[in-house]
């Protein structure tokens, strides 16, 4: 799994009330939730990310509450990995339940900059700053979770018959 995009860059304890507001919580539409992803916490979010655009953040991302319509929403919004410190464990489960790759590399979420060009090799554990040429490692997904990122999530694992 190799991911290559620029970098939007958040703090720490992005909870999921910013990532998608409660009053769209009554849609599971994704193009709908991607067009509300972030507005009470970055006004133009939705107006400069780019498909493949890696999502950089501090501690605790994904705090709060637990639905999926957080992750849902970073990933109609065309955020291919999330890279943070920390998450949330109920974010974390839920991210790779619906497909969404995320990763936790203290180092990189420190040193990489808004804007910096990212590639990540999730299989290999590494993570490169194409625009510093700094390197970080990471732990690889074990196979059961790179099986389920590459089929889009848990159910369409279960559905593809390879879980």
């Amino acid at each position: 799994m190799k991911y290559t995009g620029h970098v939007i860059r958040y703090g720490d304890n992005v909870d999921t009330d910013v990532i998608i507001p409660a009053r769209y919580l009554n849609t599971s539409d994704r193009a709908e939730l991607a067009k509300h992803c972030m507005e009470d916490l970055d006004a133009t979010f939705v107006g400069r990310v780019q498909q493949g655009d890696i999502l950089v953040a501090g501690l605790n991302f994904g705090c709060g509450s637990s639905r999926e319509h957080a992750p849902i929403a970073i990933q109609a919004s065309g955020i291919s990995l999330v890279i943070a410190k920390s998450f949330a464990r109920i974010f974390y489960r839920n991210a790779i339940n619906i497909g969404l790759a995320i990763v936790e590399c203290p180092a990189a979420a420190e040193a990489i900059a808004e804007g910096d060009e990212v590639e990540a090799d999730l299989d290999a554990g590494i993570i490169r700053n194409l625009t510093t040429g700094a390197e970080y490692s990471t732990e690889p997904f074990p196979p059961f979770i790179q099986t389920i990122i590459t089929h889009g999530g848990l159910m369409q694992a279960v559905r593809d018959g390879v879980l």
